[in-house]
């Protein structure tokens, strides 16, 4: 077994993707225009399944935000500079909610950035 994609409801298809693809620096893998069945899909990462697990972005037609629960925790990313990684993420846009630095009780670097619906992204130093 692997992982293949992790599914976030968005309220905003194109908000969603400008974020994954300009301020993660991810690419736009494929889209799919479900008009029938009233939804749209994003898949984006930094590779295609199966050697990269993908982030499948959905849009249901009518549905602008949506109550992120309690259950959810975060996707992780790992990256060679945290530090680096905000700066360029604060410099396109996004939002770092959790500056860098080691996590509490070790050594590992680690920031958390959120995306335009509010879900959570770790960001872990990983050289």
């Amino acid at each position: 077994m692997r992982l293949l994609h992790t599914m976030l409801r968005v309220g905003d298809l194109q908000r969603s993707v400008d974020f994954y693809t300009k301020v993660l620096g991810m690419k736009l893998l494929r889209t799919t225009q479900r008009p029938d069945q009233k939804y749209d899909l994003a898949f984006v990462g930094y590779g295609t399944n199966p050697e990269h697990a993908e982030i499948e972005l959905t849009y249901n037609y009518g549905v602008s935000t949506y109550e992120l629960g309690s259950a959810f925790g975060h996707i992780a990313l790992g990256v060679p500079d945290v530090y680096a990684a905000c700066d360029t993420i604060r410099k396109n846009g996004g939002n770092v909610t959790r500056e860098p630095g080691p996590v509490k009780g070790g050594t590992s670097v680690i920031a958390f950035v959120t995306d335009p619906d509010g879900y959570k992204i770790e960001l872990i130093e990983k050289k």
